[in-house]
């Protein structure tokens, strides 16, 4: 089960997210995980557009499926998933 404090170890692929950059104002968009690498995250929009967002410099507002919503920084999220799954981070 997806929870706020063991997400980064979890596959993003499915839940909701809302996604903002700081340098680019146009990567600003909701929508559904498809697909994920090291350095970018694929989401698709409500019309089924498909955007590519790079993590470093991006913030992402991930909604599990219970309803709660948590902020992660994608800088922390810059590895490839299957060694995000394993490593540990420190406990804020």
């Amino acid at each position: 089960m997806i929870t706020s404090k063991n997400l980064v170890h979890h596959e993003f692929i499915g839940l909701k997210v809302h996604a903002t950059n700081k340098k680019n104002k146009s990567l600003d968009l909701n929508g559904t995980i498809i697909d994920e690498t090291k350095n970018t995250i694929k989401i698709e929009d409500e019309n089924n557009f498909e955007k590519i967002i790079p993590k470093r410099g991006s913030t992402f507002l991930f909604e599990l499926p219970n309803g709660e919503k948590i902020e992660i920084d994608g800088n922390i999220l810059s590895i490839r998933p299957e060694d995000r799954i394993k490593k540990r981070f420190k406990k804020i």
